[in-house]
């Protein structure tokens, strides 16, 4: 029974180390996290200077952009009236020609030096 005890107690004892050793690592990864999580928050604040400085921006080309859209449909109709007449027309394909040699037909040298005459 003695054996047993011991065992058990060696047992728990390396339960217990691993898991001092799981929970070391996850500490030492969240501190890692919670650092890289500090640099992005920095990151943010300052973008969110820089976008500030832009916003009156933004506004006026929404404005803008809200006139130019209630304009698009007479912009539309106009655009349709000069195009209806200028509609590309493709023209009919043709017959392809086979290709002919610039100086006409071609005489085979090879004719002449075995001595053959095709006329």
């Amino acid at each position: 029974m003695t054996t047993l005890v011991v065992l058990s107690v060696i047992l728990i004892g390396l339960l217990i180390a691993g898991l001092a050793f799981y929970l070391f690592i996850v500490g030492s990864q969240l501190t890692r996290i919670a650092g890289l999580l500090e640099e992005c928050s920095q990151i943010v604040w300052k973008i969110k200077a820089d976008a500030e400085a832009v916003e009156p921006g933004v506004e006026r080309i929404n404005s803008t952009s809200g006139v130019i859209a209630g304009a698009l449909p007479l912009l539309y109709g106009m655009a349709e009236g000069i195009v209806a007449g200028a509609t590309y027309e493709p023209a009919e394909p043709r017959e392809p020609v086979p290709a002919r040699p610039a100086m006409g037909t071609r005489r085979s040298r090879l004719h002449d030096a075995v001595g053959y005459h095709p006329e």
